[in-house]
């Protein structure tokens, strides 16, 4: 089942890194809401990527954070915000993913629909450097100049030396002569800038969410029709195809409702495990 109860109405998007550029279409074309952006809205009070201010809490008690801002400052009842955060990925620390939380406000009927997206492409790293050579290497690796880059010396923390948004190889060039002097360790820390505005890559995972998102909205609860009916958990304990014995592989997804907490099972398609999952099989 599928709602239109937001057709024509505005959602209220708490951003200023202009992710209305990706979040207008999915929320238009899935669900007919107009995308509105408060006027000089400032979310950097939440946290910011280079560290000099920090998260006050968890990156969902940001998200809510950031929504509820937008809902104040524009007085509409219908709330959007994303949240995102990198961190080497559980099976492969080497690799970088790309964690991005999104929730949908309404307060009319009391719903925060949050969904979720991993994605293991980015460019999100960093590197110290006491030479332009060093640089050139870097910039090639993190798609510069389409993608920004941040400078500040390698000891210091302090907004006077941190250059951000910089996609202009004299400006970066600049940057690092200054952070170098400024260093007591004659070494400049370069990162990927990776707010969304400044970060293409990072801005197609978030137009990927915001569709998943939109997606959701759009399914109705089948007992009280209230919208966002979805993933709310899982279950493991797939058994194994030779012995019975429950795995750690994922069983059941658990489908329900925000509002009236009605909950449903979906077994998973893959109705017995392979051995090689299986503890008793292969301890």
């Amino acid at each position: 089942m599928e709602s239109a109860i937001y057709e024509g109405r505005q959602v209220a998007l708490a951003t200023k890194h202009g992710k209305e550029r990706v979040l207008t279409r999915p929320m238009k074309a899935a669900l007919g809401l107009e995308v509105v952006v408060p006027a000089k809205i400032e979310t950097d009070a939440f946290g910011t990527f280079t560290g000099e201010i920090e998260r006050p809490g968890s990156p969902l008690r940001v998200l809510l954070y950031k929504a509820r801002l937008g809902l104040k400052q524009t007085g509409l009842k219908l709330g959007l915000a994303n949240e995102g955060s990198f961190y080497p990925h559980p099976a492969m620390p080497f690799v970088t993913v790309d964690d991005e939380l999104m929730v949908f406000i309404d307060e009319e009927i009391g719903l925060n629909i949050v969904e979720r997206l991993v994605a293991a492409k980015t460019n999100y790293t960093r590197i110290k450097v006491q030479s332009m050579e060093e640089l050139k290497d870097f910039l090639r690796r993190v798609c510069f100049p389409s993608h920004a880059v941040i400078v500040r010396p390698n000891d210091r923390l302090t907004p006077d030396f941190i250059f951000k948004g910089l996609n202009d190889f004299e400006a970066v060039k600049r940057a690092v002569e200054i952070c170098l002097k400024a260093s007591n360790d004659r070494t400049a820390h370069i990162e990927t800038d990776m707010r969304a505005h400044l970060n293409p890559t990072r801005m197609r995972v978030i137009r990927q969410l915001a569709f998943k998102l939109a997606r959701r909205l759009k399914c109705l609860c089948p007992i009280c029709s209230a919208p966002g009916f979805g993933l709310i958990k899982t279950e493991s304990g797939l058994p194994c195809r030779s012995c019975q014995t429950p795995t750690e592989l994922l069983n059941f997804e658990i489908h329900g409702c925000q509002k009236c907490s009605y909950e449903m099972k979906k077994m998973n398609t893959d109705l017995k495990a392979d051995r090689a999952y299986c503890s008793n099989c292969n301890p």
